[in-house]
């Protein structure tokens, strides 16, 4: 079992995304994967896979006692992959605690935590109960001084790597040398790539329905990522190189 937290410096970079999409790309390709919530209060894994309805039990209510953490899990509606909801109430839900949850899915190859955003309790709590970290961030300033204050706070951790996926990039802006690439990004942080995920008009598709449209220009590069977390794998598709590459064809 892998045990992976998905976490960011802030809120808004689309973390949520990248983790509900992350999984159901590794359960596409055959692999067992569970998605925990671990945003407790302020949790909308649910929301954004589009499970919120049929939510009976949560993390909370496992450690209640009410329930066992398999019977918690709900079935996500675009794979096999599993959803384990988060909670309201946080003060059942202790690192330790927290921790011995996610070791119970042990039968599964991949767990795969969403984090809260931000360096407070839950962000340790997650992290406590990790063996590898992806961390997400914008191609934004503010987003990227963010993500190095939290791979900052992950060096204290004994994980065994620490990687990054850079969200929401625009091809146009980097041809003009108006945004950061990906490779520039990595350099600055001194964590490698391993997805570049393009800014996708579509994504507001995926948090209204709980998927992404095969059509949407994201999806492929959500595959270089999974294959890339699959595999441990360091290669990433840098969609700056490809738009510069046809620029000096074209003339």
């Amino acid at each position: 079992m892998r045990r992976i937290v998905v976490t960011s410096g802030k809120g808004g970079v689309g973390k949520t995304t990248v983790t509900a999409t992350l999984g159901r790309k590794l359960a596409g390709i055959g692999r067992r994967v569970v998605l925990v919530d671990g945003d407790v209060g302020l949790n909308n894994l649910d929301v954004v896979t589009a499970v919120e309805r049929r939510v009976v039990y949560d993390i909370s209510d496992v450690l209640a006692g009410k329930c066992r953490a398999f019977q918690a899990l709900v079935t996500d509606s675009e794979s096999s992959m599993r959803i384990l909801p988060s909670g309201k109430d946080s003060r059942l839900v202790t690192a330790q605690a927290f921790c011995d949850v996610v070791n119970s899915f042990a039968d599964f190859d991949f767990v795969i935590i969403d984090c809260p955003a931000g360096i407070e309790q839950g962000f340790h709590r997650a992290v406590s109960a990790a063996d590898e970290a992806i961390v997400v961030t914008t191609p934004s300033i503010s987003a990227i001084r963010d993500a190095d204050k939290v791979i900052s706070l992950l060096r204290s951790y004994r994980l065994r790597d620490v990687s990054l996926v850079v969200n929401r990039v625009r091809a146009d802006m980097l041809a003009k040398g108006e945004m950061l690439g990906a490779s520039e990004i990595g350099a600055l942080l001194h964590v490698p790539p391993i997805g570049v995920i393009p800014e996708d008009d579509l994504i507001t598709v995926f948090q209204q329905l709980g998927r992404v449209p095969s059509e949407a220009k994201s999806e492929k590069a959500f595959g270089f990522l999974a294959e890339n977390v699959e595999r441990g794998g360091k290669e990433f598709h840098d969609i700056a190189v490809k738009r510069r590459l046809f620029g000096r064809r074209s003339r």
